[in-house]
C-alpha cells in the first residue's frame, strides 16, 4: 500500500532571513570536504594508503591515540565526577583549565608543554634525573601532547552526563550499604555510559588527528613521533596526491566516529535520559492482564533472617527541629504541608543534607558520625529509584551484595523478597519493563532485603492507582508488623497514615505540631492542613467564652469551649454539616446562610463547597438523594447548620 505523502504545516516554514545564511553555512562546511573528494586520485588510492611511510604513521597514530585515550580515562573520569558532584573553592577556575586546551592554538599548547616538560622546563630536568624519562622527541611526548588536547572532550562530555543524572540513584545505593567507590562503579558509571562512550570516542578521534602540539613538543621523527597528520604535512610538499589520499582516510575515520555517535551515544533527550522519565505514563498494570497476585501476609513463611530489635533515638537540628524516640517495630507516619520539613527529616537521618543535622542512635549504637552507607538506614524515594541497568532481582540483591553477602545467597534471598511482594515472576525484567505498581514493590523489596535498622519511605505509594495502592499497602502492613527496626513513612494519604502507622508525626515549618496515635490525630487534629487532609473543615481562630472567633470572620459555638483568648482550631466533619433551603429552626446553635460553589462526588456521597459572608468556607457532605430532594446545584442559595456538640476546638 502506498503511504500518503506528509503535508507540510504552513506555519512551520523557516523564515528566508534564516534559511539563506544557514544554507551558506552548510555550503561553507561542505565545500572543503567536497574538495578532498574531488581531488582524490581514486586509482592510486590503494597505493598511497599502503605505502610503508603511511602504514608506519598510521600504526604510530593508533598507538598514540589509544594511549592518550587510556590516560584521559584514568585522569578525566575522576575529574569529571569531581566537577559534577563536589562543590569546592575554585571550581570555575578548574573548569576553565579543562576548557583551555580546546580554545588554545595547538602550537601554543606545544610550547607550553615544552616549558613544562622539556629538558629546560619546570619538570623536565627532574623527570630525566629521577626517572630517566625524556618526553620531547619521544613517542611518550606525542602521547602527552595528544592527551593534553583531547582529554577535555572526555571531561566535558562526562560532566554533562553526570550533571543530568539525578543524585537520588547514588543516594539510594548508599542507603543500601554501598561504599562511594562501589556506588561509582556499579551505579554512576553504568548510568552515564552513553556520555562516557561519547566522550571516549571524541577523545580518541581528536587524539588521532592531533598535529600542532605534537610537532611543537614531540617533533616529527619517522617511526617515533611522526603520526598520520604529520605525514600529511610532509606529503603536501613532495606528493600532494598522496597527501589528499591520506587526508581522505583521516576524514573517513572522523566521519565514522561522528555518525556512530549521532543519536545513539550523545544522550538525546528521551533516549538515554533519566529512566524514570521514560517510564512516565506507563500503565500501572499491562493492559489486558490481571493484577499481580499479592500473597497474604499471614500466609508468608518467616523472614529468612529475623530482624533484631533496633529502637530509635534522634535529635534533629537545623531547618527541621525535633526529638524522636521510638521502640522496635514502631511505624511513624510523617505528615504536613509542602515545605514542612518531611523530606529534610528523612535526609537528615540519612546524613545527606546540610539543611538539618541528626544525632542518631539505633539500638545501642551511635551512628551520627558514620557515612550514609554505614548507618544501616534504608531509603525508598517516592519514585523508587530502581537502577535501570539492573534487573529486578539484581536491584533487590544490591544491598545484600554491598554488605558482602555471596552472590548466590544474595540472589536467593532477593528472590524470596520479590516472591513475598508478589513480583517474583518479574525477577529478570528491567525497570523499564515494569509497571508503576510492580516497580514500587521491587523498590520496597530491595529496601527490606538490605536488612536495615531504620527504614525510610518517602511517599512510597503515591505513584500507584487506588487499587494497586490498597493491595500494596495491605502487604506492606504485614511486613512492617515483623520489622524489628523503626519505619518512617512520609505520606499525604490519610488512609496510609491511619492504616500503616502506630504514630502520626505532624510537621509544619520544621516543627512538631502533633505526635500521637492515628485515632487521636483523627479526632483532634492540631493543624489545619492535617484536618483538611482528613477531609474535615478546619477553621483557625481565637477562642471565645462559648467557642471560636474564626480568622475569616463569624462566630462558632462549641459544646466544650476552651479558655478565651488563645489561638485554636475548630474542626467540623463534613458529615456534621446540615444543608437546608430555608433557615432551620430548632436546636442547632450554628446557622449560616451561604451559596453552593462546587459539587464533587466522593464515593457514594456528594461533597458541597459552600461560601458565606458570615462564616469561612464550609464543606458539607450529603447523599445524592438529599441533593436531588433539595434541588441543589452550583449557585444554589442554602442555609447550613452545625450542632455545638459536633464542633471540636483544639488549642494550637
Amino acid at each position: 500500500m502506498r503511504r500518503p505523502a506528509l503535508r507540510r504545516t504552513p506555519g512551520a516554514r523557516a523564515p528566508l532571513l534564516l534559511t539563506v545564511p544557514a544554507l551558506l553555512a552548510v555550503a561553507f562546511l561542505m565545500l572543503p570536504l567536497v574538495g578532498i573528494l574531488a581531488r582524490t586520485s581514486w586509482g592510486e588510492l590503494g597505493d598511497h594508503l599502503t605505502a610503508d611511510a603511511t602504514t608506519e604513521a598510521l600504526r604510530l597514530s593508533l598507538l598514540v591515540s589509544l594511549w592518550a585515550l587510556g590516560l584521559s580515562l584514568l585522569l578525566g573520569v575522576p575529574l569529571a565526577w569531581l566537577l559534577a558532584r563536589v562543590p569546592f573553592p575554585g571550581k570555575a577556575f578548574v573548569r576553565s583549565l579543562v576548557l583551555l586546551p580546546m580554545v588554545l592554538p595547538p602550537t601554543v599548547g606545544g610550547v607550553a608543554l615544552l616549558l613544562a616538560f622539556g629538558r629546560r622546563g619546570l619538570l623536565g630536568p627532574w623527570l630525566e634525573d629521577t626517572f630517566g624519562i625524556t618526553l620531547p622527541f619521544h613517542t611518550s611526548g606525542a602521547v602527552v601532547a595528544a592527551t593534553f588536547v583531547a582529554m577535555p572532550f572526555l571531561v566535558i562530555s562526562l560532566e554533562g552526563a553526570l550533571g543530568g543524572l539525578r543524585p537520588r540513584y547514588e543516594e539510594t545505593a548508599a542507603s543500601l550499604g554501598a561504599s562511594p567507590v562501589r556506588v561509582f562503579l556499579t551505579v554512576t558509571l553504568p548510568m552515564v555510559a552513553p556520555g562516557l562512550i561519547a566522550g571516549a570516542a571524541l577523545t580518541w578521534a581528536r587524539a588521532l588527528g592531533e598535529f600542532g602540539a605534537t610537532i611543537t613538543f614531540a617533533g616529527n621523527l619517522p617511526g617515533t613521533t611522526q603520526t598520520l597528520p604529520l605525514q600529511v604535512y610532509l606529503l603536501l610538499q613532495d606528493s600532494p596526491e598522496a597527501a589528499t589520499s591520506v587526508s581522505l582516510l583521516l576524514l573517513a575515520i572522523a566521519m565514522i566516529v561522528l555518525i556512530a555517535l549521532r543519536g545513539r551515544w550523545t544522550g538525546t533527550p528521551g533516549d538515554h535520559r533519566d529512566p524514570a522519565h521514560r517510564a512516565a505514563g506507563q500503565p500501572e498494570e499491562p493492559a489486558g492482564t490481571a493484577p499481580d497476585p499479592l500473597p497474604e501476609p499471614s500466609a508468608l513463611p518467616p523472614d529468612p533472617r529475623p530482624s533484631e530489635p533496633w529502637p530509635l533515638h534522634a535529635d534533629v537540628t537545623g531547618f527541621t527541629r525535633l526529638a524522636l524516640d521510638a521502640g522496635p517495630g514502631t511505624t511513624i507516619a510523617v505528615v504536613g504541608p509542602n515545605g514542612a520539613g518531611k523530606t529534610t527529616l528523612l535526609r537528615a537521618l540519612l546524613g545527606l543534607t546540610p539543611r538539618a543535622h541528626a544525632v542518631l542512635r539505633l539500638g545501642d549504637r551511635d551512628v551520627t558520625a558514620l557515612p550514609p552507607h554505614r548507618r544501616g538506614v534504608a531509603w525508598v524515594p517516592q519514585d523508587g529509584a530502581l537502577f535501570p541497568h539492573l534487573s529486578a532481582l539484581a536491584n533487590t540483591a544490591y544491598g545484600l551484595r554491598a554488605h558482602g553477602v555471596p552472590r548466590a545467597e544474595a540472589r536467593r534471598e532477593a528472590q524470596d523478597w520479590l516472591d513475598r511482594l508478589g513480583v517474583g515472576h518479574l525477577a529478570h525484567r528491567r525497570p523499564d519493563r515494569l509497571s508503576g505498581g510492580q516497580a514500587q514493590r521491587v523498590a520496597l523489596a530491595r529496601a527490606l532485603a538490605a536488612r536495615p535498622r531504620l527504614l525510610l519511605l518517602d511517599e512510597p505509594l503515591a505513584a500507584l492507582d487506588q487499587t494497586t495502592r490498597a493491595r500494596v499497602r495491605h502487604t506492606l502492613r504485614g511486613h512492617l508488623a515483623r520489622f524489628g527496626g523503626v519505619c518512617l513513612i512520609v505520606t499525604h494519604d490519610p488512609v496510609e497514615a491511619v492504616s500503616l502507622a502506630d504514630r502520626v508525626l505532624v510537621l509544619e515549618d520544621g516543627r512538631v505540631l502533633q505526635d500521637e496515635p492515628p485515632a487521636e490525630v483523627t479526632r483532634h487534629p492540631r493543624s489545619p492542613w492535617v484536618a483538611r487532609m482528613l477531609g474535615r473543615n478546619a477553621w483557625p481562630g481565637t477562642t471565645t467564652a462559648d467557642g471560636l472567633a474564626p480568622e475569616g470572620g463569624g462566630r462558632l459555638v462549641a459544646a466544650e469551649p476552651l479558655p478565651a483568648g488563645a489561638p485554636a482550631l475548630a474542626v467540623i466533619g463534613p458529615e456534621a454539616v446540615s444543608v437546608h433551603r430555608e433557615r432551620p429552626t430548632g436546636s442547632p446553635r450554628n446557622v449560616w446562610p451561604g451559596t453552593v460553589r462546587e459539587i464533587t462526588a466522593v464515593g457514594s456521597r456528594l461533597r458541597l463547597l459552600i461560601t458565606s459572608a458570615e462564616a469561612p468556607d464550609l464543606v458539607a457532605e450529603v447523599t445524592p438523594e438529599s441533593a436531588a430532594e433539595l434541588g441543589l446545584a452550583d449557585g444554589s442559595a442554602v442555609w447550613t447548620s452545625v450542632k455545638a456538640t459536633e464542633a471540636t476546638v483544639v488549642p494550637l
